[in-house]
């Protein structure tokens, strides 16, 4: 028994999550609320232990980047759920690994956002999204509270005050690309992840890593103990 990828409306949303809740739950088994959940290789320098359970994580790069830290996770079997982001395509993040039978999608959660993601956070374990800039300090406070009950990891594309640690890009590179043609080699992404003062750095190329997920990435210290 799985779930497919799903494209709902804010107002489905909740019913339908409360009524794949228990389905998710037998196929899971219990939620991960002490422990962490691994990441694929290429970040194995930034985030050594992966991404603790209940914790807020600030994503500024990509979305390709958002995809690739997901498939981790999603390749040992835990679900997924992914609100407010339309671009979020289906094929590009099965490249990266990412199980669509365990991805739950909602592109537009309107006005309701903060209703979708907080029961999104009771039912799975590890959401993408993409927080409207209307959202309040109020908001971003009692979602955290909720994410911490439920033992549900957050990936925010974009700036999040109260997030663990920040994962953002001082560098870009592509190659096999010419004026108009060319087929590309590698997208080289130079990553930066940011904590309580400390800085970790490492280059990925994201073209290969989609074509073969379990390759790593080339390390780099930068200043700053880990």
């Amino acid at each position: 028994m799985s779930l497919p990828l799903s494209s709902t409306s804010a107002a489905s949303a909740a019913e339908q999550l409360r009524e794949l809740q228990e389905r998710i739950h037998l196929l899971q088994g219990r939620r991960n609320r002490e422990g962490t959940y691994p990441l694929l290789p290429a970040f194995s320098h930034l985030l050594p232990y992966g991404l603790r359970a209940g914790a807020v994580y600030s994503v500024q790069a990509p979305l390709s980047v958002a995809m690739a830290l997901l498939a981790g996770p999603s390749a040992q079997g835990h679900w997924c759920g992914v609100a407010g982001v339309p671009d979020f395509g289906a094929e590009a993040a099965a490249g990266f690994g990412i199980s669509l039978e365990r991805t739950v999608l909602v592109p537009e959660p309107g006005d309701r956002w903060i209703v979708t993601v907080s029961a999104l956070a009771d039912v799975l374990p590890l959401l993408l999204v993409r927080i409207p800039a209307s959202a309040s300090a109020g908001d971003a406070s009692r979602l955290s509270s909720r994410l911490r009950e439920r033992g549900c990891t957050l990936l925010v594309l974009g700036r999040w005050a109260q997030a663990e640690g920040v994962l953002s890009v001082e560098g870009s590179r592509w190659e096999g690309l010419g004026d108009g043609y060319g087929h590309l080699r590698s997208h080289t992404v130079d990553l930066v992840w940011s904590q309580r003062g400390a800085r970790r750095t490492t280059s990925v190329d994201l073209a290969a890593l989609h074509a073969d997920p379990t390759l790593w990435g080339e390390p780099r210290l930068a200043g700053g103990r880990p």
